[in-house]
């Protein structure tokens, strides 16, 4: 029997690979939802008058500095120029208004902090997992921004983890 120790090796740690954790660019700030059923007729109509009233006299400085989804989750039509209302009266509170459900809203605040923060170039010919699972739930956009971003630079696009993960993209120099 021998004394000698054998070298334990991280093969992820030598592999190269670089790992991006979309979490990170999780956009902060407070979220708030104004869902137009509330201001329905009898949840089916949206009447003008009254919904003008409400526009004239809502607090709106409730929503200081808030990324904001103004949604409907009734099943009625509401006229645009209701969202354009409401997005008007918010635009000098708010951070960020998007006419949509808060899933939409997630998707566009993700895209714009990864086409900002995220910089595809110090990822040049570098080996990239983008990291799948975590505490914060991401929508699946961000994960096809990043890929977007990323395939002009990287030789490789991974997704999951290191110890189990789904190739994504090869470069052609990188499967050769």
């Amino acid at each position: 029997m021998s004394n000698e120790v054998e070298e334990i090796k991280n093969k992820i740690a030598e592999s190269g690979l670089v790992s991006i954790d979309l979490k990170d660019f999780y956009p902060a700030g407070e979220r708030a939802i104004i869902d137009m059923k509330d201001h329905l007729f009898e949840g089916l109509i949206l009447k003008e008058k009254d919904f003008r009233q409400f526009v004239k006299t809502e607090d709106w400085s409730k929503y200081k500095n808030k990324l904001v989804s103004v949604t409907s989750t009734a099943d009625a039509i509401i006229p645009t120029w209701a969202y354009m209302l409401i997005t008007s009266e918010l635009q000098a509170f708010a951070k960020k208004v998007v006419c949509g459900t808060p899933e939409t809203l997630e998707a566009i605040l993700f895209h714009e902090t990864i086409t900002e923060k995220l910089q595809p170039e110090q990822y040049k010919d570098k080996r990239v997992m983008i990291k799948g699972c975590g505490d914060v739930e991401i929508p699946v956009s961000a994960f096809s921004d990043a890929t977007t971003m990323l395939k002009p630079f990287v030789k490789s696009i991974m997704y999951g983890e290191a110890c189990s993960n789904v190739p994504i993209y090869k470069s052609r120099s990188e499967s050769v």
